[in-house]
């Protein structure tokens, strides 16, 4: 797989390399002005949500200046497919524009998946969950690994696999994350419980608390017992608190492997300690990693 680095931006996936350019670059490609009610969606958008407002405010705009930076599309049939600048198409249309600027690329699936992803990487407001999914369906339809991936976006591994595990959560908790209910450090400390019942109900807590990302951490770290989990004595429900140094000894490994680990202890000198892994990549990682190669 080309591991030609997307973190300096589109021109980068596009052929923009020390001075010289590849065939379907943006200086090569035809500029055009295309009827808005030609132009499809691009199917690879990892985006799923766009702000009114924000799209109002382009709008405005766009009706006062224009569009000033053409969008990329792609010939597909006697129409065009979008392949970058959706937010300036839809304000486009908000704006009652019969027709935008627009460079016709020629591009294959890959490269539109990846540029769809490289321009909403560079958004901030584009939520973990959308990113992750994203992600994951690229590697589901492209194959590589995810270390391969980061390199094509100039991410760290370790992003993108943390990004990845969120999908393991309840849908509630995802569309926690999605509507800013919570962040993507409060959903990654959920991951530390072992069951979904829990999670949803530790995320309920933290939404309802408004708990930070550190006590969430504290508040995983008790396991959150539901009263099916909760050993009921004569008068009360009895919980054990994890002492705080082997939470934060816990938060320290998933930065070294990153992937959680959870320490049971059994008594004060006897207990586990469980390292979490998803797939074949991760294990021989955190294999290497214990190794010390």
């Amino acid at each position: 797989m080309n591991k030609r680095r997307l973190g300096r931006g589109l021109e980068a996936l596009l052929g923009r390399e020390e001075g010289g350019f590849e065939p379907g670059s943006l200086e090569e490609s035809e500029l055009l002005h295309v009827a808005v009610d030609q132009i499809d969606p691009n199917p690879y958008q990892p985006r799923r949500h766009f702000a009114p407002a924000e799209l109002a405010t382009l709008a405005d705009s766009i009706r006062q200046h224009g569009v000033l930076m053409p969008i990329l599309v792609r010939a597909v049939g006697d129409r065009y497919q979008l392949i970058a600048g959706e937010r300036r198409l839809r304000a486009s249309i908000e704006a009652q524009l019969h027709d935008i600027p627009a460079r016709v690329m020629e591009l294959d699936d890959q490269r539109v998946f990846e540029l769809a992803m490289v321009e909403n990487l560079q958004r901030e407001d584009l939520n973990a969950v959308d990113k992750a999914t994203a992600f994951r369906e690229y590697l589901s339809r492209y194959g590589g690994t995810q270390e391969e991936l980061a390199g094509r976006l100039g991410l760290d591994r370790s992003t993108i696999s943390n990004l990845i595990r969120l999908l393991e959560l309840p849908e509630e908790i995802l569309n926690a994350v999605r509507d800013n209910d919570i962040t993507q450090g409060h959903a990654r400390a959920l991951l530390g419980l072992p069951e979904a019942e829990t999670q949803v109900a530790a995320c309920r807590r933290v939404i309802a608390e408004r708990l930070s990302v550190r006590q969430t951490e504290a508040l995983v770290a008790t396991g959150v017992p539901t009263p099916a989990k909760t050993r009921v004595r004569k008068d009360a429900a009895h919980t054990v608190v994890k002492a705080p140094h082997l939470v934060e000894l816990e938060q320290h490994l998933l930065q070294r492997f990153g992937t959680p680990v959870v320490i049971r202890s059994r008594t004060a000198e006897k207990g586990q300690f469980v390292i979490d892994y998803n797939n074949q990549e991760e294990f021989d990682r955190v294999c290497s990693l214990i190794r010390g190669s």
